[in-house]
């Protein structure tokens, strides 16, 4: 299952998320770019638990070396798919955590979820000699808090079927929680053997729940409310899933698309997600400019097909989010 995204639009942009992505593709490149000299570099800055408990190896590493690793480690990948994968998922699901726990809260948060993950690792496999490497931890701790911030969010999902694709939307709780077992159920199973932390995945994700609740009961720094107005967003997501409903006595449908006040006077183009029935519709969507709240787009022959291939129409009413006075 490949999540394209989530319903739930954050009103700020996420800096931090975006800066971790950024500092992780900056390290990435550098990585592919060292040639034969990365497996020195991967055992320096990956999380390696032999590094604290077996003397042979330990006798080669400072303390501030091995306890850095325990940061450095969530920075680094073991190849490109690694990378893409777990900046995707970060990307998905990091911009509604950051913006519930603010800018700065969801740095720390960030971080102690990594070095959770990395904790659970160490002390279920003490005396391992193979480096850890990857943000997964952390960000199946973004996980986890999401799975609690945002249980009936949907998330519009690709199902790959052989080779045909089908589109999806999955209620928050129950794609998270298919995830989360798959974790445990690789790290209790056969999947151990496989060479991937799967531990670290688990703790991560219980820390992300645990810290998302201690985190919640704490104020937010005075400076939050400005970094807040800096970042709020001048456009709503470009790709939408519309939920339409039928209009009775009609072959039409109807449904909702939100804008931003910008967006109502420049116009925009809106790519949305229309699932009815067992199909799933991408269709692009002008907004024309000057378009004001409560406005009805009439989208012809979008509606349902009724008897000798009538087709109804799609009626989308355009909410303005913060419509101007």
């Amino acid at each position: 299952m490949i999540p394209i995204r989530d319903t739930i639009s954050s009103s700020t942009i996420p800096v931090v998320t975006y800066s971790i992505i950024g500092l992780n593709t900056i390290l990435y490149l550098w990585q592919i770019s060292m040639g034969a000299d990365i497996d020195p570099f991967i055992y320096i800055y990956g999380f390696v638990p032999a590094k604290l408990t077996v003397p042979e190896i330990s006798a080669y590493f400072s303390l501030s070396d091995m306890l850095f690793s325990t940061i450095s480690y969530m920075f680094l990948h073991g190849g490109f798919w690694h990378f893409i994968g777990n900046m995707w998922f970060l990307y998905i699901f990091g911009d509604n955590v950051e913006e519930y726990l603010g800018t700065i809260r969801f740095v720390g948060f960030y971080l102690i979820c990594g070095i959770a993950s990395a904790l659970l690792h160490f002390f279920l496999n003490p005396l391992s000699a193979i480096p850890t490497i990857g943000a997964s931890g952390a960000i199946a701790g973004v996980m986890g808090a999401y799975f609690i911030l945002y249980p009936k969010a949907k998330i519009f999902t690709l199902i790959p079927i052989i080779i045909i694709p089908w589109f999806v939307d999955i209620p928050a709780f129950i794609f998270l929680g298919f995830w989360f077992l798959m974790q445990f159920y690789n790290a209790t199973g056969s999947g151990g053997a496989s060479g991937i932390a799967w531990w670290a995945h688990v703790g991560g994700f219980i820390a992300g729940i645990v810290m998302v609740k201690l985190w919640g009961e704490i104020s937010q720094p005075v400076v939050e409310d400005k970094l807040k107005a800096l970042t709020a967003r001048k456009t709503s997501p470009k790709l939408q899933n519309i939920h339409p409903k039928p209009v009775e006595h009609s072959l039409d449908l109807a449904g909702n698309i939100e804008i931003t006040s910008l967006e109502s006077i420049s116009g925009t183009l809106k790519l949305v997600n229309i699932p009815w029935g067992f199909y799933t519709r991408l269709y692009n969507v002008k907004i024309p400019s000057g378009v004001k709240d409560g406005t009805q787009l009439r989208l012809a022959g979008m509606g349902r097909v009724g008897s000798y291939g009538v087709r109804g129409d799609m009626y989308l009413n355009v909410s303005i989010k913060n419509p101007t006075v």
